[in-house]
């Protein structure tokens, strides 16, 4: 992910050759299979969560977090890219959809049914209708708004779905898999791991600091 913005900052700024983030196939397939991990991931998370009998005070000061950093995500995309901001991206999709992975734990096997029918929908049942901008965070559009980020409902609670069925499947039948120790070399990973929304709402500042900062540094071109 932080090649990803890193390569989509050096585009932004002219660093290099132009580069099509929208329609190249090299980026776009990039960009769903990380959101698709990401998700994945997500679902994963809650299962354990809802293992360990997670009450909802600590749920909804988790999800007070994920959405006040939606919230930061809007702003600062708008100062950035005011025709193109985010209205609806990864962690405004997040927020909605850890609710429904929350009230849906408990339907077990049927979350891998109910991931299916969430994936194929945007393709089966698309509409004219959901093109409205206070209807296409559900994800029925027959065209993608424009902007800067986008992950609505549907597809994407689809593969969050799967990652907590494919959690409560691992957790029933091999927790071992899911809460064993971690290999010693990927250890200092599992930092990344417990601090992934910090991670997630600095590394593009950062990026885009040392972007400017060599801006400024190299002058003129």
């Amino acid at each position: 992910m932080a090649a990803f913005h890193f390569a989509f900052d050096l585009n932004h700024f002219g660093l290099v050759a132009h580069q099509d983030f929208r329609t190249d196939p090299l980026w776009t397939v990039q960009r769903t299979c990380i959101v698709t991990l990401f998700m994945f991931c997500a679902g994963l998370s809650q299962a354990v969560a809802f293992r360990q009998g997670l009450g909802w005070p600590r749920f909804w000061r988790r999800w007070a977090q994920v959405a006040g950093c939606a919230l930061l995500v809007t702003a600062g995309s708008w100062l950035m890219f005011p025709r193109t901001y985010i209205t609806f991206g990864v962690l405004h999709g997040l927020a909605l959809m850890l609710i429904v992975a929350r009230l849906t734990a408990p339907w077990s096997g049927w979350l891998w049914p109910l991931g299916l029918l969430a994936i194929a929908l945007p393709h089966l049942a698309a509409h004219p209708f959901f093109d409205a901008p206070a209807l296409s965070w559900i994800g029925l559009v027959t065209r993608k708004p424009v902007t800067e980020d986008y992950v609505p409902l549907l597809p994407w609670m689809g593969v969050m779905w799967w990652g907590m069925a494919s959690g409560q499947w691992l957790l029933a039948r091999a927790p071992q898999l899911m809460q064993g120790a971690l290999p010693a070399a990927i250890r200092p990973l599992a930092v990344l791991g417990r601090w992934s929304l910090s991670f997630y709402m600095l590394h593009q500042p950062i990026l885009i600091g040392l972007v400017m900062l060599w801006l400024h540094w190299r002058g003129p071109a």
